[in-house]
């Protein structure tokens, strides 16, 4: 068994498919590669995928993830090629690398997710800094999830790592969020947008690194 860790960009092209549909693609592409890919047992064999926490619809990503199992052995260079020749518009192949079948599942190797979010907002960049700043104070800041079973209170404060002003062009605004994405609790950007009042202004979200345990 050899274990590939693809990372891969989402565009613009596909930000409106589903999780579901995107995995469906990847198996399409690697099949049409001709590649020999390791299958689960049972009544319904699926493709050895791992991928991490599902992209929100309407976002786009920069850098995500997919531990691809094969039965067979396959260089490195080789199985980029054979990929490249295969993705839809919308897909594109940032890296492979090989990576020890012994690993933890890669959703449980994440801890943190970084995202850019340009913002339009007539305010002064020291305006759109004290709204993070004054969120960074806050002790606790409760939200409300709404779920199938019910509505979820719970704090975000503790899901932020760091905001940042990145950058401005006239009214635009890029800013940076490190958010926690573990098995304690993921934070969402729409969410953090939300708290800091500019839920109206954001214009597009994209997920540029996931962080992994060391």
């Amino acid at each position: 068994m050899q274990r590939l860790r693809i990372v891969f960009a989402k565009c613009v092209e596909v930000k409106y498919i589903s999780h579901l549909d995107l995995l469906r693609a990847w198996e399409r592409v690697l099949r049409r590669a001709n590649v020999a890919l390791a299958y689960s047992h049972g009544f319904n064999p699926r493709p050895k995928l791992f991928f991490v926490s599902a992209l929100p619809v309407g976002f786009t990503g920069r850098a995500e993830m997919v531990d691809v199992i094969l039965q067979r052995h396959l260089e490195l260079r080789d199985f980029a090629a054979r990929l490249k020749r295969q993705l839809p518009s919308g897909l594109q192949l940032v890296s492979v690398t090989e990576v020890p079948n012994a690993l933890p599942p890669l959703p449980a190797q994440v801890v943190a997710a970084e995202y850019e979010i340009v913002v339009e907002s007539p305010d002064a960049p020291n305006g759109i800094q004290a709204r993070l700043d004054s969120l960074l104070a806050a002790e606790s800041i409760p939200r409300r999830r709404e779920r199938p079973g019910g509505v979820r209170v719970y704090d975000l404060r503790p899901l932020i790592k760091k905001l940042w002003v990145i950058g401005r062009g006239g009214n635009m605004y890029v800013i940076g969020m490190r958010l926690q994405a573990d098995e304690q609790g993921t934070g969402r950007p729409d969410e953090v947008i939300d708290a800091l009042g500019m839920a109206e202004a954001v214009r597009s979200v994209e997920r540029v690194r996931l962080l992994l345990r060391q």
